[in-house]
């Protein structure tokens, strides 16, 4: 084990390293979800994450090292939110019909995500740092990091709960719609993408053209109501 660790030292001096890993992690997790014939629990950015956090502990290798050959992929994290703006034009005409009803549905969505972390870390008796940094858990990672830090909250606990929110709301999303009763792709898409943020996008859109571009809709609308209001209402509570 201590000359596979050797090895990484001596190949991570290169970022093709880290993006290598990376790539055939994700390859590895495609093939393993398609295996399972693409079952939520089998969602391929949860099993990608165990695949490279199971790497890296086993060769002893930091996650610095790794993210600093590996920040290409995050660099595209950019480009690829931008992208979610063309299935919304694809979709455009149903997203216009349903328009008042979409602002509704994040608007309840998000205000409830929110007030549901804040609670659950109240009534656990956590300290304000982790009751801030749970607030903005079901928006996207850079908008919920911003907005922690704005809040008083820890930048990086948000990153890792907005995580394992939108992985657990990919996984598990779609079972609860199916138990409930819904069977609208529009709402499925809304539901998941207040919900679950880019990650549970990312499994609309393999699923249904229209419930992705509601997905990433309710992205974005959470991501900006919350980014705009919560830190307002913050001050407003914390001064009163």
């Amino acid at each position: 084990m201590r000359g596979l660790a050797e090895i990484w030292v001596y190949l991570a001096r290169e970022p093709l390293a880290a993006l290598t890993a990376t790539l055939l992690a994700w390859l590895g997790a495609t093939w393993l979800a398609a295996r399972a014939r693409w079952h939520p629990a089998a969602n391929p950015v949860l099993v990608a994450v165990m695949l490279l956090a199971g790497g890296l502990l086993a060769l002893g290798v930091e996650y610095r090292a790794y993210f600093a050959g590996a920040q290409f992929v995050h660099f595209l994290l950019g480009p690829a939110t931008v992208a979610l703006a063309v299935p919304l034009h694809r979709q455009w005409v149903a997203v216009r019909e349903s328009a008042l009803a979409a602002a509704a549905s994040v608007a309840c969505g998000g205000s409830f995500a929110a007030l549901a972390g804040i609670g659950i870390a109240i009534g656990l008796g956590a300290a304000p740092e982790t009751v801030a940094s749970l607030a903005p858990r079901s928006v996207t990672t850079p908008v919920a990091m911003g907005v922690a830090e704005a809040i008083g909250g820890l930048p990086g606990l948000t990153a890792a709960i907005v995580i394992c929110s939108g992985i657990v709301g990919a996984a598990l999303g779609p079972l609860v719609l199916d138990l409930v009763g819904v069977r609208d792709w529009r709402a499925r898409g809304l539901a998941i993408g207040t919900a679950a943020h880019g990650i549970g996008t990312a499994r609309a859109l393999s699923v249904d053209p229209v419930a992705g571009a509601f997905s990433g809709l309710a992205m974005g609308l959470n991501a900006l109501g919350t980014a705009l209001l919560l830190p307002l209402l913050w001050r407003l509570v914390a001064g009163g």
